[in-house]
């Protein structure tokens, strides 16, 4: 029987929308937590990334790995893009991926 993975590709913004980050977790609840708290990344704290406001699931580490460095690697047009196609008015979806742990 095999074991099910987890993994998030996630983009967060702060309160302006003036900067995205892209990571990865397998824990969104946790993560989610760190960064509004400032502990998840630097960057992330550095420039007030909280607002959740998009992700993916993938079931293999390395899918949701190469997935996040394409992401990065765009322009932020496209990353507006894709960010709409899921979350098209930018609302922090931080609460619920919190009730999921």
């Amino acid at each position: 029987m095999g074991c099910d993975y987890h993994f998030w590709v996630y983009i967060l913004t702060n309160q302006n929308h003036s900067v995205l980050y892209i990571g990865i977790t397998n824990s969104p609840a946790r993560r989610t937590t760190q960064h509004r708290e400032g502990r998840g990344s630097d960057f992330a704290a550095a420039y007030r990334c909280t607002k959740l406001i998009y992700h993916e699931h993938y079931s293999h580490a390395r899918d949701a790995i190469a997935r996040e460095k394409q992401i990065k690697k765009w322009s932020r047009a496209k990353k507006v893009t894709l960010i709409a196609q899921l979350n098209p008015r930018w609302l922090d979806l931080g609460e619920d991926v919190l009730g999921d742990e």
